[in-house]
C-alpha cells in the first residue's frame, strides 16, 4: 500500500490521522521545515506522530540534522508492508540529492508508486 499525505494537518483531517496511526507500521516519511527550508527523509516503524514529536523535541540529541529546527511536519509518508522497504525507500530517495524530486513527489504521486514497486526485489 503506498499512501502519499500532504502536511501540514489541520482540525478534524488531523485528530483522525492520528487515531489512524496509532497503528505500528512501517514508514518512510519525509518531513518539512519551513524555520530551515529543508526536508528530512527517514524510515521508522513505530507510531509516526510519536516519531515526528521526537524529531521536534530534540529527543535523538541536540547534534542530530532536525535537532536544529522545532516546526518539522509532514510533507510526505509512504507506508510500506515491512521496515527493510521502507529503509530501501528512503534510500532511493536520498540518493536522488534533489529537493525538485522531493517536491516533485507530491505534484505527481505516481512517483511514489514507481519507487514502491521498485523496491519489491532488491
Amino acid at each position: 500500500m503506498v499512501r502519499v499525505h500532504v502536511g501540514p494537518q489541520n482540525g478534524l483531517v488531523a485528530f483522525a490521522a492520528r487515531l489512524f496511526y496509532f497503528r505500528l507500521m512501517p514508514h518512510c516519511y519525509i518531513l518539512q521545515s519551513k524555520k530551515l527550508n529543508r526536508f528530512y527523509i527517514g524510515a521508522c516503524q513505530d507510531n509516526l506522530n510519536s516519531r515526528i514529536e521526537k524529531h521536534n523535541n530534540h529527543a535523538y540529541g541536540k547534534h542530530r540534522f532536525t535537532a536544529q529546527a522545532s516546526d518539522w511536519t509532514l510533507f510526505i509518508e509512504i507506508e510500506t508492508t515491512n521496515y527493510a522497504r521502507a529503509v530501501r525507500i528512503e534510500r532511493k530517495i536520498k540518493a536522488m540529492k534533489s529537493r525538485r524530486y522531493i517536491e516533485t513527489l507530491i505534484v505527481y504521486p505516481e512517483l511514489v508508486s514507481k519507487i514502491y514497486n521498485e523496491t519489491i526485489g532488491t
